[in-house]
């Protein structure tokens, strides 16, 4: 009974911590206030900052709260083990630039289009764990990847409508960017993921160690793209410049996604878990339109969504034939 109810309650989180992540990201990135908007690669420094507390403080409450114990473990597992600790250097470089692209996706295209053209993931994540991990696909996995290809397609279909056509004239420019940085994020997010996996497959140490070791350096690499790409405005008016409680709610809900993640492959399974993100898209398409109002559903768009959500459901239906990582 306590299993289900902590199945239900993870699922009800991650579907709560991924709609409102994007909703919020997306508001955050067009919101028009006074004064500069927050630098995303920041905000990327800073949720990197959140994940590793949070990873040394459940290493520290696995080892009974003890300040000694927890120096030790970190000394014996970081420390003195630098070649198993540089393994995370390829996967913690890709990450930050997902997480990087991802503000950028969002910034460009609408919190419905963003949603369900990200969940091509999936099908980045099923080839890595074929070609890296052995894996073999079942016959619904294979179709349901092609019904996800179908799915996206169709909702990046453009529109015959010529107020549609008027505005996506004028935008092209920016959904190529959000379309481009989607499908470079989801290819980033299907190796990195997989190339975690099998790092965490052939060691020993915990989830927790390993996420201190990645948080390292992603934390580095998240600094040094913030100095490259926004150092003049950094120097300028600080790394904090344009932080309001819409930024910092952001950023808590993109440090504690790997948690949630993390929670829901303890306690549910995939079917639930495609139910999740199927019922987070459905929510996120709803209060796009509704409330965010920054986008007009087309007929086509919508049976794209309907593949897109019935492929999460079919990718899940034999198994767990590969993983679905996504520490962003």
């Amino acid at each position: 009974m306590a299993s289900s109810w902590l199945k239900y309650l993870s699922l009800g989180v991650l579907v709560f911590q991924t709609t409102s992540l994007v909703l919020i990201m997306r508001y955050s990135r067009t919101l028009q206030a006074e004064g500069p908007r927050y630098l995303a690669s920041s905000a990327v420094v800073v949720a990197e900052v959140l994940k590793i507390f949070i990873s040394m403080l459940l290493v520290f409450r696995d080892h009974s709260y003890s300040v000694r114990a927890f120096n030790s473990i970190l000394r014996q597992e970081i420390a003195n083990k630098p070649l198993e600790t540089l393994k995370l250097v390829i996967p913690s470089g890709i990450y930050t630039l997902q997480n990087n692209l991802l503000y950028v996706a969002l910034s460009n295209l609408d919190a419905a289009t963003y949603q369900l053209t990200y969940q091509l993931k999936i099908l980045t994540t099923a080839l890595f764990s074929v070609s890296m991990l052995g894996r073999r696909l079942g016959v619904y996995q294979w179709l349901s990847l092609l019904i996800l290809m179908a799915g996206v397609a169709l909702v990046q279909w453009p529109s015959e409508s010529p107020a549609a056509e008027e505005k996506a004239s004028a935008s092209a420019g920016s959904q190529f960017v959000g379309v481009a940085a989607v499908l470079v994020a989801c290819c980033s997010s299907g190796f990195a993921g997989v190339y975690f996996e099998k790092i965490l497959k052939e060691s020993k140490q915990s989830v927790w160690i390993r996420n201190i070791q990645l948080g390292m350096f992603c934390l580095l690499f998240a600094f040094f793209t913030m100095l490259s790409v926004d150092g003049d405005k950094v120097f300028q008016s600080g790394m904090f410049q344009g932080y309001n409680k819409v930024t910092c709610a952001v950023v808590t809900l993109q440090a504690l996604g790997g948690l949630v993640v993390a929670a829901v492959i303890k306690y549910a399974d995939n079917i639930l878990k495609g139910f999740a993100t199927s019922l987070s898209i459905i929510v996120s398409t709803l209060i796009s339109y509704f409330w965010l109002q920054d986008f007009d559903p087309t007929g086509v768009f919508f049976l794209g969504a309907v593949l897109v959500i019935a492929a999460t459901f079919l990718y899940g239906y034999e198994g767990k034939a590969a993983p679905n990582p996504s520490r962003a």
